[in-house]
């Protein structure tokens, strides 16, 4: 269970744009729970979601992602 990776930059693109976890959810009418779980990498938004996400902070979808490099 040691390989746990960080899918995405949720949280630390959040931080970027001065914006929090609960203005996220409140957005996409989502759970606060939901929002922390994606920003702390134990479970993952689907590519829909990634999208809105980045629509809603004006930002490349793949800025969200690691490992796009």
């Amino acid at each position: 269970m040691g390989d746990l990776r960080k899918l995405n930059r949720l949280k630390a693109v959040l931080a970027e744009q001065d914006k929090t976890g609960k203005w996220l959810a409140e957005e996409l009418k989502v759970s606060p729970i939901t929002v922390s779980r994606w920003a702390k990498n134990t479970s993952q938004p689907d590519l829909e979601t990634i999208n809105k996400i980045a629509d809603l902070l004006g930002i490349d979808p793949r800025d969200i992602i690691t490992g796009n490099s």
